[in-house]
Order: structure tokens, then C-alpha cells, then sequence
């Protein structure tokens, strides 16, 4: 009678496969949503950050530059040449050096008379990288109650 030792230990190999196999799957599964995770908070918090300085900013009313200004000095942030910016690390505080996020809100130019319209927007990466990736945009609006803008 021949011994049954060798196809027990190669089931219990295959089976040993099977399971390292299914759980490389699932640790990669694993890191992915980690990672998805982290992008939607990032998301998330770019979202607050635009939403903030669309209502600080429409709330101030008035020309794009006073606008502007005046949004920068409440929320402490940097505005130059009708460019309010503000860099951020990767905990979101406001961080010129070691910036990791930045938000910027510009001025966009319009035919109605009037109608100031207020680019905003947060984008991952450095801020010297040429190609950030933009987390959020949005546009928002106010019209002058004289018409002019």
C-alpha cells in the first residue's frame, strides 16, 4: 500500500496558494481605499476651503479688487495683482513653504455691466510643479446694485 504523505502535502500547498493569494487581493484592495479615502477628504476639505471664500467674498460685495482685498485680510490669506491665493500643507494649515494644496480665486472678465464673476479653485501639488491637479473649482457671482463693476 503506497503512503498518502505526498498528495496531502501538496492539497495543503495548493491551499496555502489559494489563501496567500487571497490575501495579496484584498490587501491591495486594502491600499486602494486607503488611498481613495485619503483623495475624498482631501476633496472635502478643498470644498469647504472654496465654499468659504465664495461666501466671504460675495458677502463683501462691491468691484473685484475691493473684493478681493477685503476676503484676503479676513481670511488671512495672500492677494497681488488680482490674485488671491493660499497655500497649504498636507495637515491644511497655511504653509508657503512646504505647500501641498493651494487655493487661488481670480476675477473672470464678463460683457454684463455690473456682474462681477469670481473664479475659485483648490489644486494638489506644488506650487512650483507645472501640472497640479485640481481638486475643486467652482464658480460664483454678485451683481453691483448701481451696475457698474
Amino acid at each position: 500500500m503506497k503512503s498518502k504523505a505526498p498528495l496531502l502535502l501538496m492539497e495543503q500547498m495548493i491551499m496555502v496558494l489559494v489563501f496567500a493569494l487571497a490575501a495579496a487581493l484584498c490587501l491591495q484592495a486594502f491600499v486602494k481605499s486607503d488611498a481613495s479615502s485619503r483623495r475624498v477628504e482631501s476633496r472635502d476639505m478643498a470644498v469647504h476651503l472654496v465654499q468659504n471664500v465664495a461666501e466671504t467674498a460675495r458677502s463683501r460685495g462691491g468691484d473685484m479688487g475691493e473684493v478681493l482685498t477685503k476676503t484676503a485680510e479676513l481670511l488671512g490669506y495672500q492677494y497681488e495683482q488680482g490674485l488671491l491665493w493660499q497655500d497649504f500643507d498636507e495637515n491644511w494649515n497655511p504653509d508657503p513653504v512646504n505647500n501641498v494644496y493651494r487655493l487661488t480665486a481670480q476675477g473672470v472678465p464678463t460683457d454684463v455691466p455690473g456682474l462681477n464673476v469670481l473664479k475659485i479653485s483648490v489644486s494638489a501639488g506644488r506650487a512650483d510643479e507645472p501640472s497640479m491637479d485640481t481638486l475643486f473649482e467652482i464658480e460664483t457671482a454678485w451683481q453691483m446694485e448701481d451696475g457698474n463693476g
